[in-house]
């Protein structure tokens, strides 16, 4: 469950500035609140979580766990819902946005056998996942991490990462209990919420 806290492999540039960390250990300008396994095993609680892009030098270590992840274009959207999320979607490291989520999951093989077209049916014509999200813009801002495209053997698929203003914390729950309530989530076998908050 340790995530090669030495650093990235050669194959992963360090100066890709689509590349992220998210460190867990005992530094960082996120305070832990609380590690929770929604589905599957949890990751070990850290009091602190640093996120860095590009550059896994700028976390100071040790770590207790690291989780990597690169942006990468938007999967499953129509041409109408990519202009709609770029318009809505706010910026990151608003100051307003003290609250924040890391949502680390994996699917299963089922969700990995379908095609790219059953699977754009799964995530939106049934489950609404893009409508959804679309709801709770702009107060909910977010950027999506794919974790398979550094190998398959990562322990996750993807790393969600969420900010947003205490005051939109009932909405940000709102969002989640309708993502997990949806038959996109049925193929999810690993769930962790980790919520942070900073000054």
């Amino acid at each position: 469950m340790v995530l090669n806290p030495k650093g990235p492999s050669v194959e992963e540039d360090p100066m890709n500035p689509r590349l992220f960390f998210f460190a867990g250990g005992d530094t960082g300008p996120w305070q832990v609140q609380k590690i929770q396994a929604i589905t599957g095993e949890a990751l070990p609680f850290v009091p602190r979580l640093s996120v860095a892009a590009g550059d896994v030098s700028e976390i100071p270590g040790p770590h207790a766990w690291l989780l990597r992840g690169v942006t990468s274009n938007e999967r499953y959207v129509a041409r109408a819902e990519k202009e709609e999320l770029v318009a809505r979607q706010p910026v990151l490291g608003r100051p307003e946005a003290t609250h924040a989520a890391l949502i680390p999951l994996r699917k299963n093989a089922a969700w990995w056998s379908l095609t790219q077209d059953e699977r754009r049916s799964i995530v939106e014509d049934r489950s609404q996942h893009i409508q959804t999200g679309l709801r709770y813009l702009p107060a909910v801002a977010r950027r999506l991490h794919h974790c398979r495209d550094l190998g398959e053997n990562q322990p996750f698929d993807f790393l969600t990462w969420f900010e947003y203003a205490p005051s939109d914390a009932a909405s940000f729950e709102e969002l989640l209990v309708q993502l997990r309530a949806s038959e996109e989530w049925t193929y999810v076998d690993r769930e962790v919420d980790v919520r942070v908050s900073r000054s």
